[in-house]
């Protein structure tokens, strides 16, 4: 197999490593952004800003007073995704991934086109983007971000459908393969863009997530699978139909954090159990919450812990190893998740060790310390927050 990460990680060779992927590389004009540097309405700086969006626009948010730094207008369902360089966040807007500049609060007029943008991926140092209106897959150095649009390559899936694409370090991209009508599985390529495995045991594939050693996770309404050392495992699910759609992993853990839901028939089914996979010992384990939760209440801590956000008000932290509840911290109160996945509800955002709560129907934010489940800052914001993320 050829190998050529770090050729792939420097823009110059950008394009060669692209097309061994059996990507065509294109070269993409950048628009600029949108405010000249240095002007008179020059945008505040803020250093690790937390992003927030709201019902007409985006909130850039000091991470330790919790300030709305700049307030940016922008019309539309507005989705939010960390693009993976420590600066720029992706905004998935109506035609495409547009490129916000969190730390310089400002969003620019550079936007990767998309029909339908979907689930955008960092990992090994690539950000890899999923047009569910085009099944296809846009690959790119974050790091060349900043200076219009970077140099990309691109993968086109058989039929266009809800997806997600990764890159992993030596090169090979793991892909879900599906169309309109159902999504069976996932497929790898090798660096040449060569399929070396595949599997269609993963009806209804969605969502994914990465563990130690490289294990890439995906949901299935009957389970997971689990592609590591270059073989796709099956993990069933105890229940005939128990759907994980919405992963957590973390670096230093083999361990995953998911959602589970077991009825297939529910408008909106409230769980109150999630799923924590094993990744080594190829093993799902089920954990009693006591209380339900939603697709955006799912985090890990920094020590690889399980963070859920649960209706109850609370972060109930998790032992990923015994599968167990063993902590529980009050944030806000009750709450009840709206049946419209578009609406806003409480969201978890976890980096390093503060948790970011969002509860939109008091306009609040608070940023809470996940070792102690102390309270470090609260604020109300002008609008309610829907999304919300961080560089």
């Amino acid at each position: 197999m050829r190998q050529y990460t770090n050729r792939f990680r420097r823009s110059a060779a950008l394009p060669a490593a692209l097309a061994a992927l059996g990507l065509a590389a294109t070269a993409c004009g950048g628009g600029g952004s949108a405010e000249e540097a240095g002007g008179e309405d020059a945008p505040a700086k803020v250093e690790n800003p937390v992003v927030a969006t709201y019902d007409g626009g985006i909130y850039i948010i000091d991470p330790e007073s919790l300030d709305v730094v700049e307030d940016i207008e922008l019309e539309g369902f507005n989705r939010l995704n960390p693009a993976g360089d420590g600066r720029h966040v992706l905004v998935s807007t109506s035609t495409g991934f547009r490129v916000l500049d969190a730390a310089g609060a400002e969003l620019t007029d550079d936007e990767f086109e998309a029909p339908e943008p979907g689930h955008a991926v960092h990992h090994a140092g690539r950000t890899a983007l999923f047009s569910d209106g085009a099944g296809e897959v846009t690959v790119f150095d974050p790091a060349d971000l900043g200076d219009g649009l970077p140099e990309t390559g691109k993968y086109t899936t058989e039929h266009p459908h809800h997806g997600v694409a990764l890159v992993l370090e030596n090169g090979e991209m793991v892909v879900t393969m599906g169309d309109e009508e159902e999504r069976p599985g996932i497929q790898v390529l090798d660096a040449e863009g060569e399929e070396t495995a595949r599997s269609e045991e993963c009806p209804g594939v969605h969502g994914e997530a990465t563990a130690e050693g490289e294990a890439v996770v995906i949901g299935c309404e009957d389970g997971a699978l689990v592609y590591s050392g270059g073989e796709i495992t099956k993990i069933d699910s105890p229940d005939d139909y128990g759907r994980i759609g919405n992963q957590a992993g973390h670096e230093d853990s083999r361990y995953v954090l998911g959602d589970y839901k077991t009825d297939p028939d529910a408008e909106l089914e409230r769980p109150e159990r999630v799923s924590v996979i094993d990744t080594e010992a190829g093993e799902l384990e089920l954990v009693d919450l006591d209380a339900s939760y939603s697709f955006r209440s799912l985090g890990r801590g920094p020590h690889g812990e399980g963070l859920v956000l649960g209706t109850d008000g609370a972060i109930h932290v998790i032992d990923p190893e015994s599968a167990e509840v063993t902590d529980s911290f009050p944030v806000i109160g009750e709450w009840k998740e709206p049946i419209e996945w578009q609406e806003a509800r409480p969201t978890l955002y976890v980096r390093d060790h503060t948790a970011y709560v969002t509860d939109p129907g008091e306009k609040k934010l608070y940023a809470v310390d996940v070792e102690s489940g102390e309270v470090q800052a609260e604020t109300e914001l002008p609008q309610a927050s829907n999304e919300i993320t961080g560089v």
